[in-house]
């Protein structure tokens, strides 16, 4: 075999690879929509899994052509809802109380008798502190 029979060999393995990744990352993106879209019902799910195992191709294609909109707005929706999870997780462990607060739950702690007076002033001082004031 000559050399550019070589190349194009392997240029046309590379190509075929990817393509068929892609039709298997699109394949996995339909199944996932599927089971995402919640206005979809059951049968119709099922009858569209079952026409993705036995014209897996032609199927995809009409997915992506019918559904492709709403396969967008699902997944922004999903990306927008795991976003404001994760911001309000982390709101609640950073603990982004402010000096008042900081303040008021000392005061609890100091009128329920489970801190002194001193420590009261040096919670006070150290939130007092953090505010620059």
């Amino acid at each position: 075999m000559s050399f550019w029979a070589v190349i194009w060999d392997a240029i046309w393995w590379f190509l075929t690879i990817f393509v068929f990744v892609a039709y298997l990352m699109a394949l996995f993106t339909i199944i996932t929509d599927l089971f995402r879209d919640r206005k979809l019902n059951g049968f119709a799910k099922a009858i569209w899994f079952v026409f993705l195992i036995f014209l897996p191709f032609l199927t995809a294609l009409v997915y992506l052509i019918a559904r492709g909109g709403g396969m967008g707005e699902r997944s922004a929706a999903q990306a927008s809802a795991a976003r404001a999870a994760t911001n309000d997780y982390i709101r609640e462990v950073a603990g982004t109380a402010t000096p008042t607060d900081e303040i008021a739950r000392a005061k609890q702690l100091l009128d329920a008798g489970a801190i002194s007076a001193d420590e009261f002033a040096s919670l006070k001082r150290a939130a007092l502190a953090r505010t620059g004031a």
